[in-house]
């Protein structure tokens, strides 16, 4: 009997197609093709990082972080104040503190029935919600529109 080659050619090719179609309606395929698809619209985008390259602490320290954020509100003595830094975070362990960089911030006041605007910048700072205190480190220059004017290291305002 002598076989003919091109049949046995086709023959070969539908057993494969026949493996894929088994493959897939049994279920993996699909489930491996929907995990695919899945995976890239939620992420937008197909990440293949391997665990042990994240770094878990860079993670926690940043987990809540803002740029440019801005924070305004009325101190003690009901004036307003505004606060901006170009960063600001809270630590994952220390809720309770809000880390600012490179910050400004206006207060007005009015005193003896004037007007009057301080400015203050400083490289960075803390914000502390409980006491309610913005504790500004590194370069604070303080400008008032009263001429008054002030360079220190640190200074602990009182809101």
């Amino acid at each position: 009997m002598n076989r003919d080659k091109r049949t046995f050619i086709i023959f070969t090719k539908h057993r494969r197609l026949q493996r894929l179609w088994q493959f897939f309606f049994t279920g993996w395929g699909l489930i491996m093709v929907a995990a695919l698809v899945a995976g890239a619209l939620f992420t937008h985008q197909l990440l293949w990082t391997p665990i042990s390259a994240i770094n878990m602490n860079d993670i926690v320290t940043n987990q809540f972080k803002m740029t440019n954020a801005s924070f305004a509100g009325i101190d003690k003595d009901g004036n307003p104040f505004k606060l901006r830094a170009a960063t600001a975070r809270q630590e994952y362990d220390n809720q309770d503190t809000i880390f600012l960089d490179r910050v400004s911030g206006t207060i007005t006041r009015v005193v003896d029935d004037k007007k009057e605007t301080t400015n203050i910048s400083a490289k960075s700072g803390q914000y502390s919600i409980p006491n309610r205190t913005v504790t500004l480190k590194g370069n604070v220059h303080v400008d008032s529109t009263t001429n008054d004017k002030m360079i220190t290291d640190e200074l602990v305002i009182k809101l």
